[in-house]
């Protein structure tokens, strides 16, 4: 087709291709898309505000990553249904990222987060994120939602805390201490929302229930300030400084500007020098950002996929993902990636296009041009309630406890170390760890499988007398690096006083390097013993890996067979040649 355009063998815009430039997109579609799109971009308008501030900085940032990375995420990526933007499960990373580095250095992070998402899809590793094991998953998720709660408890009661120490440890005696100082009217406020929020889905609605606790919030806000009860909003707490000289209070009623993400600067935070050292500085944080992206990504285009009938391009996706990180610094933007909430929420809308994400993006836009002084209103206790019954929701607790109930001991225990990992140090090594852990408890339960069986007496499979000193024995399992060693050591245990015996591997699928080291060493102690091995049976993979270790036969110690029957059969010669030397001794 002629719109076809590829990248190193990827297809850009591959969802964006394959529904709207397939020439069976129609007004009516065009029309459920654009619905869905005003629907989920209202949805979005808070939560952008609200998960940007989590993250430290203003929330007309989160509204940027909306309106640009929603938008090219959307064109460029493999799922037709995602939603992408800010979420809350990168907060536990970003936080650092701002308190130290302020937004100069997270606009750099993210940028460098975007170029590592490419690279993983040039490589094509879309399909290995599936093997990240749930238990790592739903241990990192858990952590970060109770790190998320933690940190709205401050807006929640309205503490008077400039800020809140780094570590999680330190956080809980700080927030104790000031809890007798809390505000009553923030809290009022923090409790009216949570409480509309939780009603809500009772009646039923097609509104989401954040929109009319948000408004009662701010309606119930403003009138308490009224009072003479004020409490800390968007326009009070946040101030803006435009390139013209414009300086403000709250959300600049302004479109994103493009400026190179290393020159932002803020009331804190000077530009910084984009080199080298910077790079390497910040390149721990990128690549988890972009690890939590991909599995964030991936696991949402799955689910849409399972409530939608369609399937995603996983590598397309990582692509979109990271051409869309690496262009919203350029205006602004934070760290984006699919939100599954809102995308479940476009599903539900009747979306059928990646257009419903780019008309979110543009229903995100018109607020940031049209509704700033309403938004400006918003209180912070709202905002923070808000983001409570996300982490709620993004916490799974439901899958978490069925886990610990049902799954098995080694899950277990790598689902508590993600968890704790995440709350006591940060994302960086939990994920790391969590990874590792999880990988080297699958090696060792895979290699676990690997046995070895004495079958000399099976009838079934040794159907004649085998030769005194001979013994047949039956591996089933990958010969693999964890495994071959004690499998070969115990193989030649057995056979100490054997003048030899036949190694059955039909059950064998996978022979390498180390099970190679393993096998050339039980034919060196063979060789010394003049103890004779015959293998029977080899399947493709580990015979071309003999082939290509230039591995042959040698002459009264290592005998290749095609089949067991045809090592038998030899042995059975062996046998009757024994068997005749008496005789031939009397003649």
């Amino acid at each position: 087709m002629p719109y076809r355009v590829h990248l190193f063998s990827l297809r850009i815009a591959h969802a964006f291709r394959e529904t709207c430039l397939s020439g069976e997109y129609n007004l009516l579609q065009l029309r459920k898309d654009l619905l869905a799109g005003l629907s989920v971009g209202i949805i979005a308008i808070p939560l952008a505000m609200a998960l940007a501030i989590a993250s430290g900085v203003a929330p007309q940032h989160g509204l940027y990553t909306a309106i640009i990375g929603g938008f090219v995420i959307a064109l460029c990526g493999g799922s037709r249904l995602s939603i992408s933007g800010p979420t809350a499960a990168f907060i536990v990373l970003l936080v650092p990222i701002t308190s130290q580095y302020g937004l100069v250095g997270l606009l750099l992070t993210t940028f460098v987060a975007g170029i590592i998402l490419v690279m993983m899809a040039i490589l094509r590793l879309g399909r290995f994120i599936e093997y990240i094991p749930e238990s790592v998953v739903l241990g990192f998720t858990c952590g970060i939602a109770l790190v998320i709660a933690i940190l709205q408890v401050k807006d929640v009661l309205g503490l008077p805390l400039a800020s809140l120490p780094d570590e999680f440890i330190h956080k809980i005696p700080v927030l104790l201490t000031a809890i007798p100082d809390m505000h009553w009217p923030s809290l009022l406020v923090a409790a009216v929302t949570l409480f509309i929020m939780i009603v809500w889905p009772r009646l039923r609605l097609p509104l989401p229930g954040h929109l009319p606790a948000l408004v009662v919030a701010s309606v119930l806000a403003f009138a308490m300030h009224q009072a003479g009860f004020a409490t800390d909003t968007i326009g009070s707490r946040f101030s803006y400084a435009l390139a013209d000289g414009t300086v403000g209070m709250g959300i600049p009623a302004a479109i994103p500007t493009f400026q190179w993400p290393w020159q932002h600067v803020d009331k804190v935070w000077q530009a910084l020098t984009f080199d080298w050292q910077l790079v390497k500085t910040l390149l721990p944080a990128a690549f988890a950002i972009a690890m939590l992206g991909a599995i964030e990504s991936l696991l949402c285009a799955v689910v849409l996929d399972g409530m939608s009938g369609q399937r995603h391009s996983a590598n397309s996706e990582l692509l979109g993902q990271g051409i869309g990180n690496m262009i919203v610094p350029f205006f602004g933007g934070i760290t984006a990636t699919a939100a599954l909430a809102r995308s479940a929420a476009n599903v539900r809308a009747g979306a059928v296009s990646p257009l419903s994400a780019m008309f979110h993006s543009a229903t995100v836009f018109a607020a940031l041009l049209m509704l700033t002084d309403l938004l400006n209103f918003v209180p912070m206790a709202a905002m923070a309630a808000l983001l409570l019954v996300v982490a709620w929701n993004m916490s799974e607790a439901h899958k978490a406890i069925q886990l610990v109930k049902t799954a098995p001991r080694t899950d277990i225990w790598v689902f508590l170390t993600c968890f704790l990992l995440t709350v006591a140090l940060d994302m960086v090594i939990a994920i790391t760890a969590g990874i590792l852990l999880a990988a080297m408890l699958f090696v060792k339960d895979i290699a676990e499988m690997t046995k070895i069986t004495d079958i000399t007496q099976s009838k079934r499979l040794v159907n004649s007398p085998l030769p005194d000193g001979w013994s047949v024995f039956k591996i089933n399992g990958p010969l693999f690096f964890a495994a071959a060693d004690r499998i070969f050591a115990e193989l030649s245990t057995l056979c100490e006083d054997h003048k030899g015996f036949v190694l059955y591997l039909d059950g064998v699928t996978i022979l390498d390097a180390g099970g190679l080291a393993a096998l050339n060493k039980l034919i060196s102690q063979c060789q010394r013993k003049q103890t004779q091995i015959y293998i029977a049976d080899l399947q493709f993979q580990p015979l071309r890996a003999l082939a290509k270790a230039g591995v042959k036969p040698i002459a009264g110690v290592l005998t290749f067979y095609s089949s067991l029957a045809d090592a038998l059969d030899n042995l059975a010669d062996i046998k009757r040649m024994d068997s005749a030397l008496p005789e031939l001794n009397k003649i």
